[in-house]
Formats: structure tokens, C-alpha cells, sequence
């Protein structure tokens, strides 16, 4: 199994996006892929706009809560992806996965879900293609 992180600031926005992607995408190619999600600084709600956005292209994140990302969270992480803060804030010692950095070009939230739906599904071609999952 294959096990991903999709980390932010808040976990109210951005990785709670790519997290919900990344498991709809995980289950559309019926990968053994396990995701987490988590912020260094988290927040008291997923932003409302998210929830609403997510809902415009059938995927409901209504029921999530951001959560504090631990190094423990990512002891057996493959890969972590960041938006927003870095994977040193958290990573334990002995660490040895891979880690991205993804910057996005909008603050919209509409426009970070689509581009993060671009970014997720390209993210498991590469991981397909190499043979990682």
C-alpha cells in the first residue's frame, strides 16, 4: 500500500481539498492507496466556501474537521505534499519519503479545486506510471 499526506497551514481549505480528491481519485482507478491530512496550525472549520465547492462537483466534506498534523501521522508516509507550510515543521527524525511542494496560482477557492483536481489526477498518473501504486 501506498500512503500519502496532503498537508496546509489551517487543514480547513487546500488540503482537505486534495485530500477529498485524492481518495475519489484512489477509488475511481481502485488503488491500494491510504490518505491522510492534517495542518500545523489547524483551524476551527473546514471554510464553508470549501464544503460548498467541493459539494458543486459531488464530493461532501461537510462531516470533516481539520486536525493537527503529527510526525507520527507521517512515519510511513511515501510522500507528503504541502500547500502553504513545509514538511520540516513536522517530519520525524529518520524520515525518508519524498516530499512536494505545490504553490497554487489563485486564492479562489474555485479556482484552487480545479486546480488541485488537475494536480491530484496528474500526481496518481505519475504515481501509476512509475509503478508506485
Amino acid at each position: 500500500m501506498t500512503k500519502l499526506a496532503f498537508v496546509c497551514v489551517g487543514n480547513a481549505g487546500r488540503s482537505q481539498m486534495a485530500t477529498a480528491l485524492a481518495e475519489r481519485e484512489r477509488d475511481e482507478r481502485g488503488l491500494d492507496v491510504d490518505v491522510v491530512t492534517g495542518g500545523v496550525d489547524p483551524a476551527d472549520s473546514v471554510h464553508d466556501e470549501v464544503v460548498e465547492a467541493m459539494r458543486e462537483i459531488d464530493v461532501d466534506i461537510s462531516d470533516r474537521e481539520p486536525r493537527r498534523i503529527t510526525p507520527e501521522d507521517i512515519e510511513d508516509v511515501d510522500h507528503v505534499v504541502t500547500m502553504g507550510c513545509s514538511v520540516e515543521q513536522f517530519r520525524p527524525d529518520g524520515w525518508h519519503g519524498e516530499s512536494s511542494v505545490w504553490e497554487l496560482s489563485s486564492s479562489d477557492t474555485r479556482d484552487q479545486r480545479d486546480e488541485l483536481a488537475g494536480r491530484v489526477e496528474q500526481f496518481f498518473d505519475e504515481l501509476e506510471n512509475e509503478g508506485r501504486v
